[in-house]
């Protein structure tokens, strides 16, 4: 049988490129995609040395102080011993499920050196904790648990197929969680059910594809939408910019409106 690489996607849809410069496709960047992940849930799997070096991962849950992931482990787990004796380690956290492919939903690592903190970061890491596990009120002050907070140094984000990026662990905890998208869904659910057509303009005028038949909004964030396209060619995806970042999802009814009235004067 004859190997295939990524060029030779064999029966694989490809996607049409567009017909038109994309009016403003910017996006989120890595280390603003992996804050919103990281804050989008409080589980993950934690990567941790043994005293052989052998590799060993784990189910954890975890708080965020800032964008610094907060771990209550037992002393007595092989992770809490692991941490004790290398704190080397990464945690891998993945998004909530958008996509029935699990490898076409978002993901990120987060690697770097677990440390104790003490004084009022403790204080602080502990309430982080508590504040995204509640049950961790009944074990958190045990003797045999500890907090440890995850100093970040390397990100490595995955927004599905053909979508990745790294940053630096200096830029992810300079950047901020997306504070349109955890609420999207309902803006998206609307937009697909009530205002396809203008979805279509969109797509047509500001999307780079002025031969769309249909559209269909597959994600919001600060800085735009995200469309999956019908062609005559083919499907595709695309990106429709707001043109200025949101602060909030309160502000998603008049940037649609604005979306709409650049596509219709383009």
């Amino acid at each position: 049988m004859a190997s295939r690489d990524h060029g030779d996607p064999g029966d694989a849809p490809s996607a049409p490129p567009p017909l038109s410069e994309i009016a403003d496709d910017t996006r989120p960047s890595a280390a603003e995609e992996a804050r919103t992940i990281a804050a989008s849930t409080n589980t993950a799997t934690l990567a941790t040395l043994t005293a052989d070096g052998d590799p060993w991962a784990s189910f954890v849950t975890y708080g965020l102080l800032g964008g610094a992931p907060v771990l209550c482990v037992s002393n007595m787990a092989e992770h809490g011993r692991n941490l004790a004796g290398d704190p080397r380690a990464s945690l891998a956290v993945v998004a909530p499920a958008t996509e029935s492919d699990p490898l076409a939903n978002g993901r990120i690592t987060l690697a770097g050196v677990a440390e104790r903190p003490t004084g009022d970061e403790l204080a602080a890491a502990r309430e982080a904790h508590l504040a995204a596990v509640s049950a961790a009120k009944y074990y958190i002050d045990y003797t045999d648990f500890a907090v440890w907070v995850l100093r970040v140094h390397r990100v490595r984000w995955v927004g599905g197929y053909g979508r990745m990026d790294s940053a630096t662990g200096a830029d992810y905890a300079d950047a901020a969680a997306d504070p349109v998208r955890p609420g999207a869904g309902a803006a998206i659910a609307h937009l697909n059910a009530d205002h396809a057509d203008s979805l279509v303009e969109m797509a047509c005028a500001l999307g780079g594809f002025p031969d769309t038949t249909a559209a269909v909004c597959t994600g919001i964030d600060r800085y735009g939408l995200d469309l999956r396209v019908q062609t005559p060619r083919g499907n595709a995806y695309t990106r429709v910019g707001f043109g200025e970042p949101l602060s909030s999802a309160d502000q998603l009814r008049s940037a649609a409106v604005d979306l709409v009235s650049r596509a219709r004067r383009s």
